[in-house]
């Protein structure tokens, strides 16, 4: 039954996937059909409604519609500008300044809101016109932008940590967003040396000549945006509240925040929250079906059979790991992020335990391999958000985006095997 499970699975999916079926319906479909080998239809159908349902039953869950909630009224409240405006200060004066401009408001933006797609759109959405105009080529332009805001994935709070830690069992939300720091930072500045270098080459001029008293300005303008990162993390860290809480309190500061900026007004907080409510739809949809499908898995054996297939291969971490980064970037390039976490943690989980690595080491590695998917075609959503807002064809930012998609994978093979980049800080914090 174990192997007409695993054909059953894999063979429905695929299909489910070529013909055009959306992924989380693909989920729960193969799911059923899976359960349907070895037991009758009404039980099968009771039991995968009763494993979705209750795989939203989670309060860690509760964060995800309060961080994206966040995120929606930073990307109108003006908080995105701000970022831009600082982060000119900082290197906007530099030759080919603008993209490290691009990438270090991604980074921040992403940062405060945890969101991979509003950091692309925000940013992307006002940095585009502004590096058409200094001479920034439209594909360079968007390929800086898709690439950076997979920095919002792994520097904290980060949404897609919070499903990675449902689907390992419980791993500390709190560790895994301090261990997102350091990767996160050596991303950014990997990219930034490939930017600097292609910016160089296109002998862009400088244009951003900020003054001193205009600089401090620009500072304090965004000191309370930069404040809601102190304020959720620190409070996690020193265990003032939890995870799912810090959400809660950043959508109230947030909120205060555009209210005091006047960029958000009261009527327009309904379609802000429709808006959110159809993000969230879709991703809890994703963690029902995921969820459901994992179960199933266990059921019927298959991560189990796949971690001894695994560790009959070779017993040395580092080949396990090299093997996992390769599955999971091809995996990356067909499933979106959400499902690929809670379908593949439970299969490759158990087996790098087994051989010695930390569970929140091998979350990072998982989260930052699976954002180079995002970026690739034909289901990367960064890539069709960054070349909307940036108005260019996918086509023409594929070639630009080939150096970028390298030096996330030389950064990725860095942080797979040298563990303490990604252990060091939560070993300070003793989570």
């Amino acid at each position: 039954m174990e192997l007409a499970g695993v054909l059953v699975l894999v063979i429905s999916f695929i299909i489910l996937l070529v013909i055009g079926v959306p992924i989380a319906f693909s989920i729960g479909i193969s799911a059923v059909l899976t359960m349907l080998v070895g037991i009758e239809a009404i039980p099968t159908f009771t039991t995968i409604a009763q494993r979705m349902a209750t795989s939203l039953d989670s309060f860690p869950l509760l964060a995800i519609p309060f961080f994206v909630f966040a995120g929606q009224l930073m990307n109108r409240g003006g908080i995105a500008r701000r970022l831009i405006n600082l982060a000119k200060v900082m290197v906007g004066w530099i030759p080919g300044g603008l993209a490290f401009v691009n990438i270090i408001a991604n980074m921040l933006f992403g940062a405060i809101s945890g969101s991979a797609a509003a950091s692309a759109s925000a940013i992307g959405g006002f940095m585009s016109p502004v590096m058409e105009k200094d001479g920034y080529p439209r594909p360079f332009s968007a390929a800086v932008n898709i690439t950076s805001a997979t920095t919002g994935l792994i520097i904290p709070p980060s949404n897609i940590l919070i499903v990675y830690s449902l689907a390992s069992g419980g791993v500390s939300i709190a560790a895994l967003f301090i261990a997102g720091y350091v990767p996160g930072l050596m991303v950014g500045l990997s990219l930034m040396l490939v930017a600097g270098y292609y910016a160089r080459r296109m002998d862009v001029t400088v244009t951003e000549k900020v003054t001193i008293k205009e600089g401090f300005l620009r500072f304090f303008e965004a000191i309370p945006s930069l404040l809601m990162l102190v304020i959720v993390i620190g409070g996690i860290v020193a265990g003032y509240f939890t995870a799912t809480e810090a959400s809660g309190i950043a959508v109230v500061y947030t909120l205060a925040l555009a209210m005091i900026y006047r960029e958000v007004k009261i009527k327009d907080l309904p379609n802000i929250i429709l808006d959110t409510m159809e993000i969230v739809a879709i991703v809890l949809l994703l963690v029902a079906a995921s969820m459901a499908l994992s179960w199933v898995m266990s059921y019927q054996d298959i991560p189990q059979s796949m971690s001894q297939a695994m560790l009959s291969v070779s017993d040395n971490k580092f080949v396990i790991l090299l093997i996992i980064n390769f599955v999971l970037l091809f995996v990356g390039i067909f499933m979106d992020m959400t499902p690929a976490v809670l379908i593949f943690t439970p299969i490759f989980l158990p087996a790098v335990v087994q051989l010695g690595i930390h569970p929140i080491h091998f979350g990072i590695i998982m989260v930052l391999n699976l954002s180079v998917g995002l970026c690739t075609p034909p289901v990367g959503s960064l890539l069709f958000i960054g070349c909307s807002v940036g108005k260019v064809s996918i086509g023409k930012v594929i070639k630009p985006m080939l150096p970028f998609w390298i030096v996330m994978i030389l950064t990725l093979l860095l942080i797979t095997y040298l563990p303490q980049l990604s252990l060091w800080l939560p070993g300070v914090f003793n989570l």
